[in-house]
């Protein structure tokens, strides 16, 4: 079997989608997880969120802070609980290195290797690209959460850095982009987050932040958008996808952040359909893996 050496870029901390695919890619035995990189906003904190999550799991994965403020000038949204059910997390030890600098540098040094799982605002993957021309070319295969190819609704993601996300499109990576019409077929529900919480420390720290991510929007549910992205990677038979394209995506006015997907000449293609119950099955198996495997 295949070892998918991966490093996730992400906005961790505020959806708890990010929390769940961090501890899902922390359970899968096939994937060597090389590095963590955040962005948007209080990227520090991020990180050592990052930090305490794979500290649970008994794992060591280094963790880099990047870019705080998007290339397009948007303002960065902050829901304002984040960190708020931790204690201490300036003990919490993150790497020195900036997060574009290691992404160039790991992707350069082994071209054709790296898969890179960008699930926030694309600004340190667009900072990445612009930063070194070689960037492009040696990323394996990049896999976004991202964008709306149905109907004409923006995704937080690609709106929250429109530029970054023009750029990132317009590079010639490979790109599999999972969006929102795909990631809502999926909802994780009571019963299996009482799952998760029987899955030690890590599965504990998930269900608190789960239920404060309900009592934010008011809901006793949420859609995994992240965790269903990893598996777009990982377990590729659980969906369908487009043929190569192009995304174009508008950059201002109200529709700012809007997607469509052209099939033909390009490098991306678009995840279609998903068998949505077994990808429900498969995020939690994963996140409670990675929960119970440090107690072995």
């Amino acid at each position: 079997m295949r070892t998918h050496r991966i490093i996730l870029d992400t906005d961790l901390g505020t959806d708890v989608d990010d929390a769940m695919a961090l501890s899902q890619l922390l359970g899968i035995s096939d994937v060597d997880l090389i590095g963590v990189t955040t962005v948007y906003g209080d990227v520090a904190l991020r990180a050592r969120l990052a930090r305490r999550i794979i500290g649970l799991s008994g794992r060591e994965v280094p963790v880099y802070a990047g870019r705080e403020e998007t290339l397009s000038g948007r303002e960065v949204w902050w829901a304002g609980h984040e960190g708020e059910l931790h204690d201490d997390l300036e003990t919490e030890r993150i790497e020195d290195e900036d997060a574009v600098d290691f992404l160039v540098k790991t992707a350069i040094a082994q071209p054709g290797e790296i898969d890179v799982m960008a699930i926030g605002p694309l600004t340190n993957i667009a900072a990445a690209i612009r930063a070194d021309d070689r960037f492009a070319g040696a990323v394996r295969h990049l896999w976004i959460m991202g964008g709306a190819f149905v109907g004409d609704e923006p995704e937080h993601n690609l709106r929250s850095d429109s530029a970054a996300a023009e750029i990132v499109f317009s590079a010639g990576i490979p790109t599999t982009v999972t969006g929102l019409e795909i990631t809502r077929f999926v909802e994780i529900r009571k019963d299996q987050v009482n799952r998760m919480g029987h899955a030690g420390d890590l599965g504990r720290l998930l269900v608190a932040e789960i239920e404060q991510w309900w009592r934010f929007w008011n809901e006793e549910w949420n859609v995994p958008h992240d965790p269903v992205t990893v598996l777009t990677l990982v377990e590729p038979e659980l969906f369908a996808f487009s043929g190569t394209g192009s995304i174009r995506i508008e950059r201002t006015g109200d529709g700012e952040g809007r997607t469509s997907f052209q099939p033909g000449e390009g490098t991306i293609r678009v995840v279609q359909q998903i068998d949505a119950v077994a990808v429900a099955e498969r995020i939690v198996d994963a996140i409670v893996e990675a929960g119970t495997v440090v107690s072995r």
